[in-house]
């Protein structure tokens, strides 16, 4: 089996370690030329993306395609290169994912939100991958892909963490009355990912998140008592002095729902908390 991917960054590089595992072969997209390098020193066979004819051979012998690129002011980059590599090389994968964000829900001050919610989103790249999610479903339809789409929210792992912002002394305990959001660890995704090429389903649309939203404050006050270090103390979100993206993610607040990933795929996530996922990372070094 073999794994192609456009984009070999944390959450790629996750799912291709858990299918490496199990005996698959990955071949992963690179821009720049010492990425090359770096994609085989992880036994991943490298393809540039101005490579045409590469790219058609590769998607031709793809088992399974992920899309991981954020789109651009154009739509999506992955979009724009591989629909006409599969086309030249009439490349049919049983799988193709593409990972989105929960950011397409927009705020539901505090509400539960499920896939079949109505999509608005309040910025730009919000709106981008509500684009970006429609023109996969829409290519799907039309060349008979199983294409499936992942609304993911916060992603954190070892090396990404609130650790490593509290070790580094950048961790902020930012306090929004009542906003709250959700996460989930790298492996997770990984896992929810890998049981989704398991049971592929065209037009699929999943969120992978853990069960319990919480907010930003309690996340890092905890992080900061499993290191043995003093919590930073609590900054209110109006006077953070936050940027364009941190100060547009404080102004949403929403719960997403995984019951349908845990339904329809037998997906459970390991770490079900930010507490046992920092716990985990901790006991691993991280």
């Amino acid at each position: 089996m073999r794994l192609f991917t456009f984009g070999y960054g944390f959450s790629a590089g996750a799912l291709g370690a858990r299918l490496k595992a199990q005996g698959w072969s990955l071949v992963a997209t690179y821009r720049r030329a010492e990425d090359a390098g770096r994609l085989q020193a992880l036994g991943v066979e490298a393809v540039s993306v101005n490579d045409p004819a590469g790219l058609a051979a590769q998607l031709k012998a793809a088992d399974a395609v992920l899309v991981t690129a954020a789109p651009d002011t154009e739509g999506c980059p992955g979009l724009r290169a591989l629909v006409p590599a599969m086309a030249r090389a009439g490349a049919f994968p049983d799988w193709l994912g593409y990972l989105s964000t929960t950011g397409v829900y927009g705020d539901r001050q505090g509400g539960w939100v499920f896939e079949t919610g109505r999509l608005a989103a309040q910025s730009m790249e919000g709106a981008r991958r509500v684009a970006a999610e429609r023109d996969w479903l829409d290519v799907g339809k039309g060349m008979g892909l199983t294409t499936t789409i992942f609304r993911l929210p916060g992603i954190y792992g070892p090396g990404r963490s609130t650790f490593d912002r509290l070790r580094a002394g950048r961790a902020k305990r930012i306090v929004a009355p009542g906003q709250v959001f959700s996460r989930i660890h790298v492996d997770d995704l990984a896992a929810g990912l890998a049981a989704s090429i398991a049971r592929p389903r065209a037009g699929g649309i999943y969120n992978l998140c853990d069960d319990e939203p919480a907010p930003n404050s309690e996340v890092v006050a905890y992080a900061a008592e499993l290191l043995g270090l003093p919590a930073p103390p609590e900054i209110p979100v109006e006077a953070a002095n936050l940027a364009g993206p941190a100060q547009r993610f404080y102004a949403e607040s929403k719960r997403i729902s995984n019951a349908r990933a845990k339904a329809e795929l037998g997906w459970r996530p390991a770490y079900p908390t930010y507490r046992e996922g920092l716990n985990a990372i901790l006991q691993a070094g991280g």
